[in-house]
């Protein structure tokens, strides 16, 4: 038998407002989330999108985390494009080899049972 255990997340967001600070500048914000800068750019890894709930609503994985995760929050065929108001938490973590993440990806999707993701599922 093997035995994977997931990866601890690098990077933690949530959705949230930017405090009323004067002479801060104003953060762009999409889709709530004013902390997309803190994944990094140039990194690999998988993404774990959870609701308020602690569900988890869909598992990704990326070369490069925070253009995926900028795409999931705003591209029109991202398979969360109709869940985009559930996401209330956003997880990475930083996995460099690429079939490292295609495992991850795969035991996260099944063993966590993610609501979203159609690829990749066998517990249904």
């Amino acid at each position: 038998m093997i035995n994977i255990k997931l990866p601890k997340s690098d990077v933690s967001i949530i959705k949230r407002k930017q405090p009323d600070q004067e002479n801060t500048p104003i953060i762009k914000s999409i889709q709530g989330f004013i902390d997309l800068h803190e994944i990094p750019r140039d990194k690999g890894g998988i993404i774990l999108f959870f609701n308020r709930q602690d569900e988890l609503l869909f598992v990704g994985k990326a070369r490069k985390l925070r253009q995926r995760v900028k795409k999931h929050l705003e591209d029109t065929v991202s398979p969360l494009k109709d869940h985009r108001d559930e996401i209330y938490r956003i997880d990475t973590a930083i996995v460099e080899d690429p079939m490292e993440r295609d495992i991850y990806e795969t035991y996260a999707i099944n063993t966590l049972q993610a609501k979203y993701n159609v690829d990749k599922v066998f517990f249904k």
